[in-house]
């Protein structure tokens, strides 16, 4: 199934005012975010991508173009010659589309139709958070259904504390976390059909003039997941992702098996370096 990454947003605050690498190419770990978004897919079988380029393409052009397999693979070195005992993408296709500087996520999409349109549906993402969701699970539901578009659907994150006050009185009736509220948003992990197109106008947004009436009319699938799900919109975000990393508990890492194999030894090296505390 075709996977189509939307990774040309400016990533403002995640800039630090002088680099302009784009959000998907910042690092955790020795690979950038959008490596660890492939990976995901890759490992559920999912191989065949479309990247939504923009802001900052020729770094993610250049990522691809120059990628060494030594970075993530163990390999055998004699007289010069290199032997992988692993390999990370070569059995990976990888669209590269420019979608411009300024569109819209919609957009971008739209600009992508003619490698996703045939199709019986495809999968999308904003490369911009990690999990461990079940996406077969996710996929299989979808199938199963009539819907056009479906979305991974996560507690609300935010740490802060929502109060109850009653009309009429100033005394606080209760407090909780957002967390504990009945709510749900949006995860970024889409399956979709290409129906979708249909109600993506011209410089249009997914979410508002597509998913919105299509939820409306109950087209639209959410599968809930309250297990691991992290962000990395915010420098913050991305720091405790990093954390994670050094500390050896990475849990997106499903290609790396339940022990983390050589990885887990590689991620305890580096945290006896001494590894940041993760906020929570």
């Amino acid at each position: 199934m075709k996977v189509v990454l939307f990774c040309g947003g400016y990533g403002m605050r995640m800039r630090d005012g002088v680099s302009d690498i784009p959000k998907p190419m910042t690092m955790v770990g020795p690979q950038p975010l959008l490596w660890h978004v492939m990976r995901y897919y890759a490992h559920f079988g999912h191989k065949d991508f479309v990247l939504c380029l923009g802001y900052g393409a020729h770094h993610i052009k250049d990522y691809f173009l120059h990628y060494s397999e030594t970075a993530s693979n163990d390999f055998v070195m004699q007289g010069g010659d290199v032997h992988l005992l692993g390999s990370d993408i070569q059995d990976w296709k990888i669209t590269f589309v420019h979608t411009g500087l300024d569109s819209p996520i919609g957009e971008r999409l739209r600009r992508v139709k003619e490698h996703v349109a045939d199709e019986e549906m495809f999968l999308a993402n904003y490369a911009d958070v990690l999990t461990d969701a079940p996406l077969n699970d996710l996929i299989d539901t979808f199938k199963a259904s009539d819907a056009v578009g479906s979305l991974l659907a996560v507690p609300p994150q935010s740490a802060f504390h929502c109060v109850e006050v009653p009309d009429g009185d100033d005394r606080i009736s209760a407090i909780s976390t957002v967390r504990d509220l009945p709510l749900w948003e949006n995860g970024g992990y889409f399956a979709l059909r290409p129906e979708i197109f249909d109600f993506i106008p011209e410089n249009g947004d997914l979410i508002a003039d597509a998913c919105t009436p299509l939820a409306a009319a109950g087209r639209m699938l959410a599968y809930r997941y309250k297990g691991f799900w992290h962000p990395a919109d915010t420098v913050k975000e991305r720091t405790a992702l990093e954390a994670l990393y050094r500390a050896g508990r990475s849990p997106w890492m499903l290609w790396e098996g339940a022990s983390g194999g050589r990885r887990d030894l590689m991620a305890a090296t580096i945290a006896g370096l001494g590894a940041p505390e993760v906020e929570r």
